[in-house]
Formats: C-alpha cells, sequence, structure tokens
C-alpha cells in the first residue's frame, strides 16, 4: 500500500466555503431510540420496496419489512422493535411521496438479524446474495443498490474498485468521522468487496484537507496485500462526484450516458463499504448511518448515528435543539441539499447530513436576467452550459434542453453558486431531468400497452 497525490484535474469545479469545523472534531454519537421511527419504502434509487407489514403487527429490529421492488431496488429493514402504527404515504426530503412505516418503538435488545458468515471461505455468490438481502445501498447520497454494483454484467470487468471518501459537500463530516473512527471495518468492507470483484486494483480517494483521514486510512491499510493507494486529491468541489473521482484517481472518462464499470471502475462510498462489513460479518442490515447535523444554526453540531426513520425534529433535538434565528433547513448541505420546511421528514439511507443555517449565512435574493459572463460554464465540471440550458428551460423549451446534455448534469450546483444574477440554474435542470424522466416512461408505458393489443 501506498499514499500517492493526484496529478489530475477535471473541468471546472469551484471552491465554496466548507464549515466542516462546526462538526469534524466531534465524534460519532448515538442518538437515543426516538419514541417513533418512518420508515420509508424508498431509501435507494429505483423502485419502491413492497411493504409488507401493516398496522398492528409486531416487528423486530433488523426483520425485513419492504421487499424490493425490482431489479434496480432494495430491501428495507425495521430499524427497531415495536409495533407499526399505520403504513401511509409520507413526504420524502426531495419533495416527493412514498408508503412509509410508522413504528411505535420498543426499548428491546432482540434482533432478526442474519447469520454472520467468514467472508474469507463464503463464496462469490454468497457474499453477493448478502449485500442484497441486507438492502446495502450507496449511503453518499444517490443510493444505488450495491448488489447490481458488485455484480456488473459478464462483458464487463473491474479493474479498480474507487473508495469515494472525499466527502467535497460544505459543512458535512460523516465520512470523515467513520475514517477516523472505523477504518477497521472500512478494510474489512474492502477485502469483501475485491473479493466479490475478482481482485481489482484499490484506490482510496481522500481530500487533501482531511489529513487525519488520510492517516487513519494509512494505518489500517499498511498491511494489505496487492495493489492498494490512497489518493490524495486536491481540494476541489465537486470532487466526490463518482465520475469526476474516476478522472483524479485512474485518469479515465467514463461516456456519456455510460456507468463507472463502462470504463472498469466501481466506486463506493466509505459508508457503504463499512455496512457491507457489517451485513456480513454480523448479519446486520443497513437500518441506520452516521448524520452530520450542523450549521451556525444548531446548537450543538454533531455527527449523529440514528436508525434510518429518524425524524428531523429529533436529530435537531439531540444536538441541542434549533437557534431562534434559523431561516433555512437543509437536508444535505447547501451545494446538492434539499431545502425542507417539515422536521417531520425522516432520514433514510441515504441522509449524509443536516444543515441548519441563521440569517447570517442566508440572504434573500432576485434572480437577474443572464449576462453572458460564462462564469457557469467554466465552473460545470460536465463541460456544459448550464446558462444556454436554464434559458431552454424558462421558455418551456425541453427539447432544446435535452437536445444541449441537460441529462448529463450532475446537479452539483456549481453553476448557481458561480452565477452573479442569482439565477436558478440548477433548479431548471432538475426540472428539465423530471420532465425528460416523466416523457421517457409515458412512452414506455404506450409502448407496453400497445404491445400488449
Amino acid at each position: 500500500m501506498k499514499t500517492v497525490k493526484s496529478s489530475f484535474k477535471f473541468h471546472g469545479g469551484v471552491h465554496p466555503e466548507y464549515h466542516k469545523d462546526l462538526a469534524r472534531d466531534k465524534a460519532i454519537e448515538a442518538i437515543p431510540l426516538p419514541g417513533t421511527l418512518v420508515i420509508s419504502m424508498s431509501q435507494h434509487l429505483g423502485a419502491p420496496a413492497k411493504c409488507l407489514v401493516k398496522a398492528g403487527d409486531k416487528v423486530v429490529k433488523g426483520q425485513l419489512i419492504g421487499e424490493k421492488g425490482g431489479f434496480i431496488s432494495a430491501n428495507v429493514h425495521a430499524s427497531a422493535c415495536g409495533t407499526v402504527k399505520s403504513v401511509e404515504l409520507k413526504q420524502g426530503a426531495a419533495g416527493g411521496y412514498a408508503n412509509a412505516v410508522v413504528l411505535e418503538t420498543e426499548a428491546s435488545d432482540e434482533t432478526a438479524y442474519m447469520p454472520p458468515l467468514d467472508w474469507k471461505t463464503a463464496t462469490r455468490e454468497e457474499l453477493l446474495k448478502r449485500v442484497d438481502e441486507a438492502g446495502i445501498c450507496g449511503m453518499g447520497g444517490a443510493g444505488f443498490p450495491s448488489s447490481v454494483k458488485l455484480n456488473p454484467p459478464p462483458d464487463k470487468h473491474c479493474e479498480y474498485l474507487i473508495l469515494n471518501g472525499a466527502e467535497c459537500e460544505p459543512y458535512l463530516t460523516a465520512d470523515f468521522r467513520m475514517m477516523l473512527e472505523h477504518a477497521d471495518r472500512i478494510r474489512t468492507g474492502v477485502e469483501i468487496m475485491r473479493k466479490v470483484l475478482n481482485g481489482p486494483a484499490v484506490r482510496i480517494a481522500i481530500e487533501a484537507n482531511k489529513p487525519e483521514a488520510i492517516a487513519a486510512m494509512e494505518t489500517a491499510f499498511k498491511d494489505i496485500e496487492g495493489n492498494v493507494e490512497i489518493v490524495i486529491l486536491p481540494v476541489l468541489y465537486p470532487q466526490g462526484s463518482e465520475k469526476h473521482q474516476i478522472y483524479a484517481t485512474v485518469k479515465r472518462i467514463v461516456p456519456e450516458g455510460g456507468l463507472p464499470i463502462a470504463v472498469g471502475c466501481v466506486v463506493e462510498n466509505v459508508g457503504t463499504v463499512a455496512a457491507i462489513a457489517d451485513a456480513v460479518t454480523l448479519g446486520k442490515p443497513l437500518i441506520e448511518r452516521v448524520t452530520t447535523v450542523t450549521g451556525d444554526g444548531v446548537n450543538e453540531p454533531k455527527n449523529v448515528l440514528a436508525p434510518c426513520g429518524t425524524r428531523y425534529e429529533d436529530m435537531v433535538a439531540f444536538a441541542g435543539g434549533a437557534k431562534e434565528n434559523v431561516r433555512k433547513v437543509l437536508s444535505g448541505g447547501p451545494m446538492m441539499g434539499f431545502n425542507v420546511a417539515d422536521l417531520g421528514i425522516s432520514t433514510t439511507k441515504t441522509t449524509s447530513g443536516l444543515t441548519l443555517l441563521t440569517e447570517k449565512s442566508v440572504f434573500q435574493y432576485s434572480s437577474h436576467a443572464c449576462i453572458n459572463c460564462g462564469t457557469c460554464l467554466r465552473a460545470c465540471p460536465m463541460n456544459l452550459n448550464p446558462a444556454a440550458i436554464s434559458c431552454a428551460v424558462e421558455s418551456d423549451d425541453i427539447a432544446d434542453a435535452e437536445k444541449r446534455g441537460v441529462m448529463n448534469c450532475i446537479e452539483c450546483g456549481a453553476c448557481s453558486f458561480s452565477c452573479p444574477a442569482y439565477r436558478d440554474i440548477t433548479q431548471n435542470c432538475r426540472r428539465a431531468k423530471a420532465a425528460i424522466r416523466a416523457r421517457i416512461a409515458r412512452e414506455k408505458a404506450a409502448a407496453a400497452a400497445k404491445a400488449k393489443g
């Protein structure tokens, strides 16, 4: 194992103020079990899970309560013991609705975990099945099911397993604390994934502003065999984007519309890797995660280990409560997070942060006409023309936005961040992508209906 510095820089990127000092030195704390959990059936990319319980049912921590709803989907398990109060539609952080199990919890040590596996003797198929059964998905934000990512098509071979420890989103420090406090679990997860992927080289990507995490990972991996490197990345947002991380670590470019495996790479968040280790060695499904509760609007910023389904209001209360002059609450960080108005929304497998900002950190603004300065073009890491796409969307010309490559937008927010006219460029890109996806879904449904006659 060796440590190297990346010499590859992707196009664009920005340098927001990071404010990670608020929580970076706060050790992970487990929240006391909330009285109520709201466990969504849609905590991952793809089809929601099919709910398996109903009001009145007793459930045990780790019990399967949602069966994956398709190839791109993930199982959902009870995050605690208790009684199902109801199953109802609940709003998520991004605004959509999905069925959720409202669970009245009970303090109990009883679990319904799966039998532990010895990863050294287990077969590749047994390990893949375990990751699938445990409902593991990407915990960095996208929520892509890990069992699919770790099982590439026969004509694709994984040459590089890349661990994403960049955590470039301002304010958030959950991954940083995981690397500091649980490097051993990450090491075990890497060994398991290497076996599943038939022994690829490993690249552990960490931004240069996290020297303590680099040191912790160096210690954990010092005696590992094979081609393993810790790659120190320049501090540049969005360094955590998997396509840009692939370029920064192995200088490969993922083709338009393609997945990382198209260039021989698999990328997993460090938290996901630790969850894979738990699923195999402990039989524990993905039922909890570390979330950073931070910002100048919370009294005691913390990195909180909480059951999936914990309401935001309980997270904030555990962090000392909100200050009176809070003006904005974000699920996530300020670059890619979603503004939320209801603290009744609950955490999921992908909730990496909850950021509360006061009037000192936000301000009212009005969007103005584009001044054709080109700042957003220089900032866009995907080499798009965000200004032109945004203007097309504002003119309801979604076809033009699609022609200009809006589906390649990663919604990083660099364009809006850099725009001197305060235009809602990222939101317009999201609007266009949603419209295009809806159109494609309608076309598929119509084609399926026509095929049935």
